[in-house]
């Protein structure tokens, strides 16, 4: 892996600094890049991995079961396995954040394969990516009416 290989998702960019042949399947580490108002993954829980978020620059709004986290530059939130989360960047600008994953469940073949089925063009195929999300450990779920966006 070249290391800070970038990797597009429709709206968003994943930028990877070290995955699973990195660290022996101990974590996954990249930055995620999301453009104001950008279109982002549905709620989702991960049935083998934790995550955390460390914001780097703007604000991202970051849900972890029914908390909301307004996640700036420095702050951080933690995603247990097994618990609904999702995120938005409701403000003006990019917001950027690291995430670390742990163990390595996705690595940028996720992502390559997610961000191809989006930029196919046209409308983006659900069945084909619920069945890569569910491939790699990601159970999608749809958003809780007691936490809106």
């Amino acid at each position: 892996m070249n290391k800070g290989e970038h990797v597009q998702v429709g709206q968003l960019e994943v930028v990877f600094f070290a995955h699973k042949p990195d660290t022996d399947g101990h974590a996954d580490v990249f930055e995620l890049r999301v453009p104001a108002q950008a279109k982002v993954p549905a709620p989702h829980f991960h049935a083998g991995m934790d995550e955390v978020i460390i914001g780097i620059e703007g604000i991202m709004t970051y849900v972890v079961g029914d908390q909301v986290h307004e996640v700036g530059p420095g702050e951080r939130a933690f995603s247990p396995r097994g618990v609904l989360h999702y995120f938005t960047n409701r403000t003006a600008t990019t917001a950027r954040a690291l995430i670390i994953g742990t163990p390595a469940t996705l690595g940028p073949a996720y992502f390559r394969e997610v961000g191809a089925v989006l930029g196919a063009g046209g409308p983006p195929d659900m069945g084909r990516l619920v069945g890569i999300m569910r491939a790699y450990g990601l159970e999608p779920q749809p958003l809780p009416a007691s936490v809106a966006l």
